[in-house]
């Protein structure tokens, strides 16, 4: 696979109706808000996860425990990610005797390169591939003793979070079951529940992919096939992602600037900045439909979903 040789800046808006899209577990599940402005927010590690739910999905694997490469997910359900690392760590350091720091470094490399090779979600995101286990400063470095590790990776793809375009407000519905958990609860005609959804948040969110840490020698290998499959689960994420929590979420548009080379041709802020939001309807009123919006390239509107610009 080759490696990818441009850099990318890309602004991607999706939205939900009735749904909670990324609750706060410090704040009883509410939808994350800006305490100060009232916008929605969403953190970058849920669109991280979303995206390798995606994967799954599409590029199953048959054993989870003993992934094939290279479409492997190294943070997934109840994954143990050490006994990965150490498994990598093994296959491709096996026989091998270290003694030193430079051997220690050489075995870490080989580690990374082999679990960026198996893992998509290191490959595209990085990871820290480190086990707890600490060796005695001081000692030899042998297998009793060595703390395998992969070292740290920098992945390519970065996401900030997701803020809503307009300030959204969270409610709060009381729900009843007729059936009770417990036998002790038998008497009881029926328990209550609290939901929380937002009624409607258009959100806008923006990336960035690095070719040089995509390069095959010094970075994680990052190809241009992992990146259509990267366009794809952003375009798609969501059709498999739906649950009574999340109401309806749907990708709206996800322009993509395409610079000439690794470096970049502008300042990514310089990109985002043409890509605009408008209300279509009384701005007095609450947004409640994608159809209260328009989104803006230089000032005008487009059909596509996806859009690729290329940065001249």
């Amino acid at each position: 696979m080759n490696s990818i040789n441009n850099r990318y800046d890309f602004v991607f808006f999706f939205d939900v109706k009735d749904g909670n899209p990324n609750g706060d577990p410090d704040a009883g599940n509410l939808p994350r808000i800006d305490a100060e402005t009232g916008g929605g927010l969403v953190t970058d590690v849920c669109l991280k996860r979303k995206v390798r739910n995606y994967l799954q999905i599409t590029h199953p694997q048959k054993d989870e425990e003993n992934p094939v490469p290279p479409w492997a997910i190294f943070v997934r359900e109840k994954a143990v990610l050490n006994r990965a690392i150490v498994s990598s760590w093994d296959e491709t350091n096996k026989g091998k005797t270290i003694k030193s720091v430079e051997e220690k470094r050489n075995a870490e490399e080989s580690t990374r390169k082999h679990m960026c090779n198996k893992f998509y979600d290191i490959r595209t995101f990085g990871a820290v591939l480190a086990t707890s286990d600490k060796e005695k400063v001081g000692e030899s470095v042998d297998d009793k003793k060595l703390r395998k590790t992969g070292g740290q990776v920098r992945g390519p793809v970065q996401l900030t979070f997701a803020r809503s375009v307009e300030p959204v407000i969270a409610l709060e519905h009381s729900i009843t079951r007729m059936a009770v958990t417990n036998e002790k609860d038998l008497e009881k005609e029926r328990t209550f529940g609290r939901k929380y959804t937002v009624p409607y948040g258009l959100y806008r969110a923006h990336g960035f992919i690095s070719a040089h840490l995509a390069n095959e020698k010094n970075g994680t290998g990052f190809s241009t096939e992992d990146l259509d499959i990267f366009w794809n689960a952003m375009q798609q994420m969501f059709d498999h992602d739906h649950s009574a929590a999340r109401g309806l979420m749907s990708t709206r548009k996800l322009v993509v600037f395409k610079h000439k080379d690794a470096l970049g041709n502008k300042p990514a802020h310089e990109l985002f900045e043409r890509v605009t939001w408008k209300r279509t309807n009384d701005e007095t009123k609450p947004a409640r439909e994608f159809t209260d919006y328009e989104i803006l390239l230089d000032g005008k509107t487009f059909p596509e979903t996806f859009k690729v610009v290329d940065v001249s």
